[in-house]
């Protein structure tokens, strides 16, 4: 019953060599199509080079910091470096949100006045895509680090835009379509921005200490129901230090008073349940019932 998965994520060096291969691929990539964008006088080629180069970033940065974040704690950082991660988040969210705008003010431009690409030079740099990002998606696939999927995800993504530009520059090769590379370029900067928002939006609620999106207040207190020497819990708060590892710290108070060995072993108990709903650290203070706790009004 007892699943320990928060502790141990394997991050071999295995999960460190695919992030880096990854890393390298997509910045390489990000910078042939640059170029191949602005020769191709491509937007929706230029967008995608800055999507792939926010996931370079991403992967630079949470390679970095996933290397950082494994740093014990210290007398400067009681809680250790696992927070370090969210700098990365937001480092990236500054960079891509700039970005996007650039693009979106030059797609929406061409929008209005549209200037037919080179179709050809962007049919071979999507098959490029494809297959450079398919390669990374295979590897990271294999990957077991929390870190290696999220960033698989990413790769899907990276082929999906990749097809869709594809399918776009097929079209504008037989057809007079300029239109199309403007507004797949909008498309993809606009999912750009929203996949920022909705990692800012976890990375504050990280940092103001907001319950964890994997486990409740409900949660945790059905769990302490199964105990019967257990009266009610109060006091109680819940956050994360990173998305990934939990943190609870309660007073619970007692139908009777136990002696202080029954006390450790009931402890043990109910901490190592709390492991089964994602809670990895817990700090409880007991009471007994009637003798009343300074904290009553929390």
């Amino acid at each position: 019953m007892h699943n320990h998965h928060g502790h141990h994520h394997h991050h071999g060096s295995n999960g460190n060599n695919n992030l880096a291969l990854a890393f390298w691929l997509n910045t390489a990539f990000a910078l042939i199509e640059l170029v191949g964008g602005f020769f191709t006088n491509s937007v929706a080629i230029m967008s995608d080079a800055l999507h792939d180069f926010g996931d370079s970033l991403a992967l630079g940065t949470a390679w970095y910091f996933d290397r950082k974040a494994k740093g014990k704690r210290d007398e400067v950082y009681t809680y250790g470096y696992k927070r370090f991660s969210l700098i990365g988040a937001l480092i990236n969210a500054v960079v891509l949100t700039i970005g996007s705008v650039f693009i979106l003010t030059e797609a929406t431009q061409r929008l209005f006045d549209p200037t037919q690409p080179d179709a050809d030079g962007m049919v071979l740099l999507a098959l490029l895509g494809i297959m450079v990002n398919g390669i990374a998606l295979l590897r990271l696939k294999k990957g077991t680090s929390v870190n290696e999927r999220v960033i698989s995800l990413h790769f899907v993504e990276d082929v999906l835009g990749w097809v869709a530009v594809l399918v776009g520059s097929l079209i504008m090769k037989f057809f007079n379509a300029p239109i199309i590379d403007p507004l797949l370029s909008v498309s993809i900067a606009g999912f750009i921005l929203f996949n920022v928002y909705r990692n800012m939006r976890e990375a504050f609620q990280i940092i103001l200490q907001g319950v964890p999106q994997n486990v409740s207040e409900e949660q945790v207190k059905k769990e302490l129901a199964v105990f019967s020497d257990i009266e009610s819990t109060h006091d109680l708060h819940l956050w994360t230090l990173d998305g990934a590892y939990n943190i609870l710290t309660t007073h619970i108070v007692l139908t009777k008073a136990i002696e202080v060995h029954a006390l450790e072993e009931l402890k043990f108990k109910i901490k190592e349940r709390l492991k089964t709903i994602n809670i990895q650290h817990a700090t409880i203070e007991f009471e007994v019932q009637g003798i009343r706790c300074d904290q009553e009004h929390h």
